[in-house]
């Protein structure tokens, strides 16, 4: 894309193992990433058909700033979620899009199922389909290995891979990118699964010209500099997001016991500090990123008698620490770590796994469900029973983990305990029970996801609650984002790139003709598309109801009203119908 009038977009049907490529002149207006995605989703998307129909397509973009900006380092995917079956949209970092890149190109379409397990191999000249069966059942952690080993050669590569819960299509199964980085949320291991794709390797050879060089490393070493040399992103690089724990726990907002309460009595013991003095070995970036946000922790593990030990590294983050951690009553360090590396080696998204196992931990409790469904006890602070139930819910052969592997919300339905299953509109929540901002935020966020908008931010900076005041922030935050993630900006450096900062990047590429209201304009027509897809799977705010527990537990600002959460999400829902009528 970059000096070129269009999108290049690779067109991949794994049934008749046929490629080919167009090149898009009309996409190239939404500058890549998400806004690409969304109509390329739109386009191919099948919105009678199950999530997991093989001719569901999973679609991949990238942004004109990839990899020749800092921290412009992640990749989108869109597809039809498993979990909500309405719009899903992950990022990750890693090396992805630099590959993507270097192959030559912006976009990828995947359509179809293959007869038996398989993997790609895609480089600027060709895409092999190779094939998989001896990697059957195999953890993610072993995956990258294998292809490797297979594949030896020149050029960058970046591996996506599932596991064991992908193949089994585990609905929040994730997909692994380069070890430490996921497409996380929302299912798109599954849909990997529903087509017989174990993994998918990318190798990039090209060269990325500059043409206007003084120009560029003008704007690069000043966005640099603003990464690196200012308070913007330090935090993320020093303690990185598990320097949460401790505040949001002092304020009443983190979630514990599957949000019985929002404060940990052992909060300082998995505290951002607790894990960096006790366990932080190195911390890693994706490529082109100089800030290093990923915390590698540590523990010691014995693999046989003897006193034979191994070490095990495990990236950690404040979302691991609260849902494997806090909402599990889990107390000790080394025991989330461990949780975190047996959800990661079967490829499952550590949130939603943990929000699921909370739900049925209290499930058991009260006596809803029994040993003759859960075949173990469960019970909270007992990590080594919960390492045994991830398992089950990996391998899908037990009823009740097969109704647990359909996310929180199906499984209440089929069980009872509706009222205490944390999920919004279906996808499990996120690790902050700060106020409206945080619940109405995921509610009419277009991925029901706490990066969709700044709504528990918002409750922390309001001074005085409003709520039109509120509904218009998260609103164009929604949309702000929408712009933010076509560049494929990481969200950690959205304070690095303000409109100015944008612009001065996009015109030293030779785009001196984007405006400001260019980059609004886009938003907007994002942020339609995505509705648009939303109702076309039948999506409606307007029905969706919350567990009654985010009203009966006291958040940050107080017992929240269920009364006025539903004006707010109906608020919110006629600005979204005024914006599709424009």
């Amino acid at each position: 894309m970059l000096y070129e009038n269009y999108i290049k977009v690779l067109y991949i049907d794994l049934t008749i193992e046929r490629i080919h490529v167009e090149l898009r002149e009309d996409l190239k207006k939404y500058l890549g990433g998400v806004g690409v995605a969304a109509k390329l989703l739109e386009e191919n998307l099948r919105p009678e058909l199950d999530a997991l129909d093989e001719n569901q397509p999973i679609v991949f973009a990238i942004g004109v700033l990839s990899s020749i900006f800092p921290v412009i380092t992640k990749t989108v995917a869109m597809f039809k979620s498993p979990l909500t079956a309405e719009l899903g949209e992950s990022y990750a970092g890693g090396r992805m899009a630099m590959t993507m890149q270097m192959a030559g190109y912006d976009a990828m379409v995947i359509i179809g199922k293959k007869k038996r397990l398989t993997y790609l191999s895609i480089n600027s000249h060709d895409v092999s389909f190779m094939d998989a069966r001896a990697f059957k059942s195999v953890k993610t952690n072993l995956i990258g290995r294998h292809i490797r080993d297979r594949e030896p050669g020149a050029g960058k590569r970046s591996i996506l891979r599932i596991g064991p819960a992908g193949e089994n299509m585990v609905k929040y199964a994730s997909v692994c990118v380069d070890t430490y980085r996921h497409f996380g949320r929302l299912g798109l291991g599954a849909v990997f699964g529903s087509k017989n794709l174990k993994a998918i390797s990318i190798t990039g050879e090209k060269s990325i010209p500059i043409q206007n060089l003084k120009g560029y490393l003008q704007a690069y070493r000043d966005i640099h500099t603003k990464a690196t040399n200012t308070e913007l992103m330090s935090k993320y690089h020093d303690l990185g997001t598990p320097v949460n724990v401790e505040p949001l726990n002092a304020a009443g907002a983190l979630p514990t016991y599957n949000l019985k309460q929002a404060r940990f009595e052992s909060a300082e013991a998995i505290s951002g500090e607790s894990f960096a003095i006790n366990n932080l070995v190195r911390k890693v970036a994706c490529t082109g990123c100089p800030v290093g946000c990923i915390h590698i922790g540590q523990y010691r593990a014995e693999f046989d008698q003897g006193y034979e030990y191994e070490s095990v590294s495990v990236g950690y983050d404040y979302e691991l620490i609260f849902a494997l951690g806090s909402f599990l009553g889990i107390d000790n360090p080394k025991d989330i770590l461990r949780l975190i590396e047996a959800v990661e080696e079967v490829g499952m998204d550590a949130m939603s796994t943990g929000v699921c196992l909370g739900w049925a931990t209290e499930a058991f409790e009260r006596g809803i469900i029994t040993e003759n469904e859960t075949i173990i006890p469960l019970s909270f602070g007992n990590a080594e029973n919960y390492l045994i139930a991830i398992n089950y819910l990996s391998e899908q052969e037990l009823e009740f983990y097969k109704h647990l592997g359909g996310g929180v919300q199906k499984a209440s339905e089929k069980y009872g305990g509706k009222e205490f299953a944390m999920s919004v509109a279906g996808n499990e929540m996120a690790g902050y029970h700060t106020g409206y901002g945080s619940l109405i935020g995921a509610t009419v966020g277009a991925r029901h996801s706490h990066l969709c908008n700044g709504g528990y931010s918002f409750d922390q900076s309001m001074k005085e609650f409003d709520k039109q005041k509120l509904v218009d922030a998260l609103f164009d935050e929604e949309i702000e984002r929408c712009m933010l993630n076509s560049l494929t900006i990481c969200l950690f450096a959205r304070k690095v790139y303000d409109r100015e900062t944008i612009l001065m990047a996009l015109k030293s590429i030779g785009l001196e003709d984007v405006t400001n209201e260019d980059l609004t304009s886009i938003s907007k027509e994002i942020y339609k598309t995505k509705l648009r897809i939303k109702k076309s799977l039948g999506f409606d705010l307007g029905k969706v109801q919350l567990p009654s527990r985010f009203f009966k537990t006291d958040s940050m600002n107080g017992i929240l009203s269920e009364k006025i959460a539903y004006e707010l999400i109906a608020m919110f829902n006629q600005k979204n119908e005024e914006l599709l009528l424009t």
